[in-house]
């Protein structure tokens, strides 16, 4: 039996916004979709700095579901995505998973999870904004972008003005 030429990736944080993906990750995804992921929720306990700022992490919970995006890729640039993830030092590890299609088609996918997640960690505005972006760049579910803008805020020592997300 041969291996696909693809595999489909489920990105549900900074990776569901285009221009983060597209641009900054240089991705050239042969095929794209939504997805949700049961029986899994969404954190944002991965520190990035030395305030309280998380970004986003999925962890196993029964009755809960995320929303993201699968990018049918290449193997070579599943690598090179592994590699902007920090898998080789540590951060994230690649993760089976099984999502389905709003149409009802269940996927097999995968995509990255942490256990080096840690309490009291909050997106930052900017961070949230992606997420939102890519929420309604993809057209996800009203109230999953409503959740979204749910999320306390961290205080980013970055900006000297912190706000609400509109």
């Amino acid at each position: 039996m041969t291996e696909p030429s693809s595999l489909w990736y489920f990105g549900y944080g900074s990776n569901t916004e285009r221009g983060t993906f597209l641009g900054r990750r240089r991705m050239r995804p042969l095929e794209v979709r939504t997805a949700r992921l049961d029986g899994f929720e969404l954190r944002f306990d991965l520190g990035v700095g030395p305030g309280e700022r998380g970004v986003a992490n999925v962890a196993a919970r029964n009755g809960d579901h995320v929303w993201g995006v699968l990018w049918r890729i290449s193997h070579d640039q599943a690598d090179f995505l592994d590699r902007t993830e920090g898998v080789h030092r540590g951060f994230y590890k690649r993760l089976a998973i099984e999502v389905a299609t709003p149409a009802g088609d269940a996927v097999p996918a995968f995509t990255y999870h942490s256990f080096r997640g840690r309490a009291g960690r909050k997106p930052s505005r900017r961070y949230l904004g992606l997420l939102l972006a890519g929420a309604r760049q993809h057209g996800l579910p009203a109230d999953w972008v409503e959740r979204l803008r749910g999320f306390d805020l961290a205080r980013d020592e970055r900006e000297p003005r912190q706000g609400r997300l509109l």
